[in-house]
């Protein structure tokens, strides 16, 4: 999953695009530097592309032409001697199946450099390898790293006991800040930040969509605009209970923190139209205010209850899960449970009062300052 949102084996990594690996590698290093400092990166490590022992031949011209010999013959020599070369190919009897016959020079004449150097490569001089080019042992490219046609070297690390957006725009800051890139080098940070990012961009969209859908809809339901306000109004009071349960588990908001805001602000919110529509029905059939709205407490109770606790004991063996797959689904089921602990009280408790408080229409209040008595319970 880590390689599959970052392209390297790790959450996160910085990625240094470049044409020269010697310089992809020292601007990778100077970067691990800088990482290596802020507080929250963990497994920290640059992926190498040099390192690699690698005999490297390069052919005098000059040299070579005092010897009446052509580069290209000399590469063709050194190709059979060490490398090999298919002389044949052996066929299975009564089958199709061949294999390549390659030939080359026995290990004693090609496993030193100094053995190298005395292979033959003719002339009219007999000259050997070591008379026409500088054969020396080198450090090689191991592996190249390419994306979109260009070469890079990547810088793998992760975010351990810190939101990944702080932590993540502070190094941003500091590599930014101390390293300095050529012309035609550039960096591309990928990985769960950049997920992240995306994400959050989406849910700007996603969740003011979704409030409207849920005003829309209480409107339709209740036909007042008070009515639909004061049901709306105990949405972000829901909000309390799940940032007390990341807080308390130890977790920074996610997207899948997010999805569970959303599922929890649509249990409120039905929960909000069982208490109000009720309410709403004894007031219809001529109860008086405050009497209806302790029926309404009274005989809600138990709906409320069932349908949070349904939720709740739905969601937690997520909230308490540890195993493979925890890291996605503990945040969104830990919002759910910890918010829906809350909504009880919220339903049943803060909210008959604030019907009571702003959910008067002009001719109850009319009402009740002609008659007392009226507003007060039987």
């Amino acid at each position: 999953m880590q390689e599959a949102a970052s392209g390297v084996k790790g959450a996160n990594a910085i990625k240094v695009f470049g044409p020269e690996l010697d310089i992809l590698a020292r601007k990778a290093e100077e970067i691990r530097q800088v990482l290596a400092g802020v507080p929250g990166i963990a497994d920290l490590a640059v992926f190498r592309s040099l390192g690699q022992p690698t005999v490297a031949v390069q052919i005098d011209r000059a040299r070579a032409a005092r010897y009446g010999l052509a580069v290209d013959d000399i590469n063709q020599v050194i190709q059979a001697a060490i490398g090999g070369r298919e002389a044949g190919r052996l066929y299975e009897p009564g089958g199709d199946r061949n294999f390549p016959v390659m030939v080359r020079l026995d290990a004693p004449y090609r496993d030193s450099l100094e053995a190298i150097g005395r292979i033959p490569v003719g002339g009219p001089r007999g000259a050997t390898l070591q008379d026409v080019a500088n054969i020396r042992l080198v450090s090689g490219v191991s592996y190249i790293y390419r994306e979109d046609a260009s070469r890079y070297v990547p810088i793998r690390f992760s975010v351990r006991g810190r939101d990944p957006a702080s932590t993540v725009a502070e190094a941003q800051a500091l590599v930014e800040q101390h390293v300095h890139l050529p012309p035609g080098y550039r960096l591309d940070w990928v990985g769960e930040f950049r997920n992240l990012q995306e994400a959050i961009g989406r849910l700007m969209v996603v969740v003011p969509a979704a409030f409207a859908l849920i005003l829309v809809l209480l409107y339709v339901q209740f036909n007042t605009l008070r009515e639909t306000l004061l049901v709306f109004g105990i949405v972000p009071m829901s909000i309390t209970g799940g940032v007390v349960a990341l807080a308390v588990a130890g977790l920074n908001f996610s997207v899948p923190a997010a999805i569970g805001f959303l599922a929890l602000f649509g249990i409120t919110v039905m929960e909000g139209i069982i208490m109000l529509s009720h309410f709403n029905h004894l007031r219809h059939e001529g109860m008086p205010w405050r009497q209806a709205l302790d029926q309404a407490g009274s005989d809600r109770m138990r709906p409320v209850f069932m349908t949070c606790f349904a939720s709740f004991a739905g969601l937690l063996p997520m909230a308490l899960a540890t195993g493979i797959g925890a890291d996605v689904q503990k945040p969104l089921a830990l919002v759910v449970v910890g918010g829906i602990g809350l909504v009880p009280i919220f339903i049943l408790v803060v909210f008959p009062a604030m019907i009571d408080l702003l959910g008067r229409p002009r001719h109850v209040r009319q009402a009740e300052r002609a008659n007392p008595g009226l507003g007060a319970p039987a």
